[in-house]
């Protein structure tokens, strides 16, 4: 398991935690943003309970919009509309990715925000995926930029191969490909810590690992995250990794007022009431069928016997 913290707000007891990890290569990751102290008694207002709230109900909408059949422009579509009522800003180059066995990056992909820069090509989302939900919203212009605190997680660059000079390095790099093949690790797994100093530095010179850099807003804004693992089964979408927001200790000035999202959100995310909802509505449709059926048929005549 590993703390892959993407952006960090300012010291104002906002905490954002970001974890992962995998059984047997297949991936589960999540990521949820409290505010320290809050209570009923407490409650967080102005521009960090807009972001907080903005960024789940973006979440919320984007779990719905999921499924089978859809189109991952749905989904960036809908994070901008939300974002634009309460006012704050999608976080730019964040990608929630399809994820399978032992890959996290998947090129099937959902942006954040879509900007002239940075696009993604239209895809509609099929049966038996498995894609990691991430929505990252800001108060500030979205628009992060690297600190100077160094990164302690890393993933090996499969795309990339080079033959490593230093001992120390070539020792690194053998027990990261052993270890960690394909997936993220933090350099406080490695028990050697000359090797891993020496060897970071070598591989990304060299460009054998990517880096998950720490990132961070301008002073005085602030930044939410919700993250979550989705499977699309056939019998709907399957929420495998959240964690509950208590939406009662947040208040925004902020609503939501389009009748298309309140519909959206309105949708019940439990597979066995989407079910009996279905059942029923199939019946309903039935019931009103069944009488213009019945006034349309005209009464057929027994045509006369020929002597």
């Amino acid at each position: 398991m590993a703390t892959l913290s993407r952006c960090t707000s300012p010291p104002l007891k906002t905490r954002l935690s970001d974890l992962g990890c995998h059984i047997d290569g297949f991936v589960a990751q999540v990521a949820h943003t409290i505010v320290v102290g809050a209570s009923a008694a407490k409650k967080v207002t102005g521009k960090k309970a807009d972001v907080l709230v903005a960024a789940r109900t973006c979440f919320e909408a984007a779990m719905r919009l999921i499924k089978e059949g859809n189109l991952n422009t749905q989904v960036t579509k809908m994070i901008g509309q939300i974002s634009a009522t309460f006012k704050v800003n999608p976080v730019e180059g964040v990608l929630s990715h399809r994820v399978k066995k032992h890959m996290i990056d998947g090129d099937d992909v959902i942006i954040n925000k879509e900007t002239t820069e940075q696009k993604v090509e239209e895809h509609k989302f099929e049966k038996h995926e498995v894609y990691v939900l991430d929505i990252i919203l800001s108060t500030g212009e979205g628009k992060p930029r690297e600190t100077e605190m160094r990164t302690t997680v890393y993933k090996r660059a499969l795309e990339t191969s080079y033959s490593l000079k230093l001992k120390h390095s070539r020792q690194f790099y053998h027990i990261i490909s052993d270890k960690y093949p394909t997936m993220p690790f933090s350099i406080a797994s490695i028990k050697d810590a000359t090797a891993a100093r020496v060897g970071v530095a070598e591989c990304i010179n060299h460009d054998l690992l990517h880096i998950y850099p720490v990132l961070t807003e301008k002073t005085g804004e602030f930044v939410a995250q919700f993250k979550a693992t989705i499977a699309l089964l056939p019998s709907g979408p399957l929420v495998l990794t959240e964690v509950p927001f208590e939406a009662e200790l947040y208040e925004t000035a902020c609503k939501i007022e389009d009748k298309a999202v309140l519909d959206l959100l309105a949708t019940s995310m439990d597979r066995k009431k989407a079910k009996k909802a279905a059942k029923a509505s199939k019946k309903e449709e039935k019931k009103a069928e069944a009488p213009k059926a019945a006034a349309t048929a005209a009464p057929t005549a027994a045509a006369p016997e020929k002597k």
